[in-house]
């Protein structure tokens, strides 16, 4: 297999998430498209040839040569630092993708979908939220998102719109809205138990997060074939 080129992307639109994260809209010539839950590898290189690079992944279904990242900073990180505070629009990177094909949902698929995600795990879930808008999907989704905060949220208008085919349960670790129902915690067996036990099941965010909801699920009954998982940890940012 020939290995995937890297190609010249051009910032084209940022949009501020949270205080921390920022989604960065790139033009990139040439772009193959991508499936909605791949992610691609985005390379910096300083004047004096240095060059350091990261896996990010895709917050959009494809669009042309249009490809869109979610960025969540991390403090003492090497690119996330830059991507979130010092790139302009105007600014070139280069990307090399899509990577991944089995952590991946098609909008030819009917079958029932769950998501759960852990913070900036949400990302490729996202995109296959967007896809299934896209494509008129009849598949019906549900997201069980964890964050530590309100203020951490991704996506709250798109998340909060109506949407009857798409069902969301906010988790929160560390601080809740008020009037809300839950305690703040992590996630449980119970946070699951609504879950359609048919679903194909698609889990994303730290190591410990994946695992526990993973064991979750089977320990409810989920088949572990459909369950698909997708974890980040400490990389340097």
């Amino acid at each position: 297999m020939r290995p995937l080129p890297w190609r010249a992307a051009k910032l084209v639109e940022i949009r501020q998430e949270t205080r921390t994260a920022r989604t960065l809209a790139f033009a990139v010539p040439g772009w193959p498209g991508h499936l909605a839950g791949q992610h691609v590898d985005v390379r910096l290189t300083a004047p004096d040839g240095y060059s350091t690079q990261r896996s990010y992944s895709l917050a959009a279904p494809e669009d042309g040569d249009r490809v869109e990242l979610t960025v969540e900073l991390v403090a003492d990180g090497e690119v996330s630092p830059y991507l979130t505070e010092v790139l302009e629009v105007g600014d070139l990177v280069e990307l090399r993708g899509p990577v991944g094909g089995w952590f991946v949902w098609r909008p030819e698929s009917a079958r029932p979908v769950l998501l759960v995600a852990g913070g900036s795990g949400l990302v490729p879930l996202m995109a296959m939220i967007r896809a299934r808008r896209r494509s008129a999907g009849l598949a019906p989704f549900h997201l069980v998102y964890s964050i530590r905060e309100p203020a951490q949220r991704l996506y709250p208008a798109e998340l909060d719109r109506p949407d009857p085919g798409l069902r969301v349960d906010y988790l929160y670790t560390r601080a809740t809205p008020g009037g809300y129902g839950r305690p703040p915690g992590r996630i449980t067996r119970a946070d699951l138990l609504t879950a359609d036990p048919d679903a194909d099941c698609f889990v994303c965010g730290p190591t410990g997060f994946v695992e526990a909801a993973a064991d979750h699920l089977i320990a409810l009954g989920h088949d572990a074939a459909r369950i698909r998982t997708e974890r980040f940890g400490p990389t340097g940012g």
